[in-house]
Parts: C-alpha cells; sequence; structure tokens
C-alpha cells in the first residue's frame, strides 16, 4: 500500500508539475504575443512618425520660402508706399495748377470781356 500511495503521490506530483509547466508555459506565450504585438505597434508608430517628421521638414521649407515671399512684398509695399506719396504731392501741385488756371481763365474772360466794350464804344 506505501508504494500505491507512492505511486498515487508520483502521479499526482508529475501532474501537478505537468500543469504548472502547461501553465508557465502558457504564460510565456501569452507574454510572447503581447511582446509582438507591442513590436508591430511600436514599427507602425515609428512608421508615422518617420512621416511626420517628412511633413515637418516640408512645412519648415515652406515656412522659408515664405518668408522669403513676404520679404520681396515688403520691398513692393514700400514701393507703393513711395508712388502714393508722389501721388499725393502731385495731386497737390495738380490741385494748385487747377486753381492757377481758374485765376489765370478768370482774368483772361474778364479781360475780353473788358477790351471788346471798349472798342464798341470808340
Amino acid at each position: 500500500m506505501a508504494e500505491n500511495q507512492r505511486d498515487e503521490l508520483a502521479e499526482s506530483l508529475n501532474e501537478l508539475f505537468t500543469n504548472v509547466s502547461a501553465m508557465i508555459k502558457g504564460e510565456l506565450q501569452g507574454t510572447g504575443n503581447l511582446l509582438e504585438l507591442l513590436e508591430k505597434m511600436n514599427i507602425k508608430v515609428a512608421e508615422e512618425y518617420n512621416g511626420f517628421g517628412d511633413v515637418a521638414a516640408g512645412l519648415r521649407v515652406f515656412v522659408e520660402q515664405l518668408k522669403a515671399k513676404n520679404g520681396n512684398f515688403d520691398e513692393y509695399v514700400q514701393q507703393i508706399d513711395s508712388i502714393i506719396e508722389q501721388l499725393t504731392k502731385f495731386e497737390a501741385q495738380v490741385s494748385m495748377l487747377d486753381k492757377y488756371v481758374s485765376l489765370l481763365e478768370s482774368k483772361v474772360h474778364s479781360a475780353y470781356q473788358v477790351s471788346p466794350s471798349n472798342n464798341h464804344t470808340c
């Protein structure tokens, strides 16, 4: 009987070790699967961030181009401001000339009105 008990105990221990071994193997397999999934996710995220890096580099170049164009526009804006200033001065001169011409017209007109009437009376 002692041998039967030993055989049962050995079988029970063997079954226990087999079950514990299967459990550990399953846990390790699950952990391995999780690590494999994590690796795939890391690769995917790295690919996306690599794409973002390319986009960011492209945006940086675009911003530099816009800055260069903006500098060119500043030059044009200064030229336009200068032209507007010159036009304002020109308009003031034209206005003065217009007043002067109007004054001359009225003097010439009044001179012609005075002269012909004097000639008729003579």
